[in-house]
């Protein structure tokens, strides 16, 4: 007669079982195999349901989106390919999207829509200048370029979503208070804008900067979390912006961030609830560069619920990124 066992959930972490007959070998707790959820690259994981879904019951829940947030480790590649891929699934599914990237500010925006509504032809190197990539980014434009490119090709709008890094990095050196005043704060039409206080946000955000940050005097911290608003703040402006002008459903908005900026749903999506005020469908994915050395972390990121949708993809060639917001 055959032995049976079942492992139940929610016993102090305690297996128990439940034996048809008593036999003389006991109870012996079921292999760590079979307990221990096998996190591959590739798999998309619904993190409310903690179940892996295919990318066709993925998509189809994507296509249901007003915004669809990816969050990136970045340059890493294998996170621009996942872009790629949904940005594909919904050109095929007849949606019309946009593109909204974190690399791009708001200063780029003329010439976006010139190079991607109005066909004007650019080099690579004019390009670049022109939408003060080095000032505002700074980083190597090749990894990014293929999702340009990808707008370009299918005629996406390209949305700017940074506020420019000179205001940025004036508020974390002077503090909010200081720099809403300076001509250049109220040159983005922000004269009168304040920083929503948030409890959730500020707990996580501020953790992690102290986190990335360590021994710095605490006025330095606010400013940094006070830069740290002012970013999301900006992102969520640019979004809400073209949700209220939005002329066709079928035209969804993908956000392209820094995981930081989508993680619980805090920095970015909140903030465009709050700023649309209307019902609004928003789905985020958080792409994983996933270690199998570290799969601890994803079990954290799925108890933690750190989006809808958890992306396990190949590392890059810098290799796991800590997270230490965007």
């Amino acid at each position: 007669m055959a032995l049976i066992k079942h492992s139940l959930a929610g016993w102090g972490g305690k297996t128990l079982c439940v034996v048809g007959v008593v036999l003389t070998l006991g109870c012996t707790p079921l292999k760590e195999e079979y307990t221990t959820p096998r996190y591959q690259v590739g798999q998309i994981w619904d993190v409310k349901q903690h179940k892996i879904v295919s990318f066709a019951e993925f998509t189809s829940a994507l296509l249901k989106a007003d915004v669809i947030y990816l969050g990136e480790a970045h340059y890493t590649p294998p996170h621009i390919d996942a872009a790629l891929r949904i940005l594909n699934a919904l050109v095929h599914a007849h949606k019309r999207p946009v593109l909204a990237m974190e690399m791009f500010s708001w200063d780029a925006q003329e010439t976006l829509n010139q190079y991607i509504q109005n066909g004007k032809t650019l080099g690579e190197d004019e390009f670049l200048q022109a939408v003060h990539w080095k000032e505002n980014w700074g980083g190597t434009f090749s990894p990014y370029k293929r999702l340009v490119t990808f707008a370009h090709a299918h005629a996406i709008p390209l949305y700017a979503l940074n506020p420019p890094r000179s205001l940025i990095r004036r508020v974390a050196s002077q503090g909010f208070a200081r720099v809403q005043q300076d001509s250049l704060f109220q040159g983005w039409k922000l004269a009168g804008a304040k920083l929503p206080h948030d409890p959730a946000y500020r707990a996580v955000i501020f953790d992690q900067i102290i986190r990335c940050h360590p021994h710095l005097k605490p006025e330095v911290y606010e400013h940094l979390y006070e830069a740290s608003v002012v970013r999301d703040e900006g992102m969520a402006k640019v979004i809400a912006d073209y949700l209220a002008h939005r002329q066709a459903p079928n035209r969804p908005l993908v956000s392209y961030t820094g995981g930081g900026h989508i993680q619980y749903g805090l920095p970015v999506p909140k903030r465009v609830s709050r700023r649309y005020g209307k019902p609004l469908h928003q789905i985020t994915v958080y792409l994983h560069a996933f270690d199998p050395k570290q799969a601890d972390e994803v079990t954290t990121l799925l108890a933690d619920r750190i989006a809808n949708y958890l992306w396990l993809t190949p590392v890059g060639p810098q290799g796991p990124s800590p997270r230490c917001g965007a």
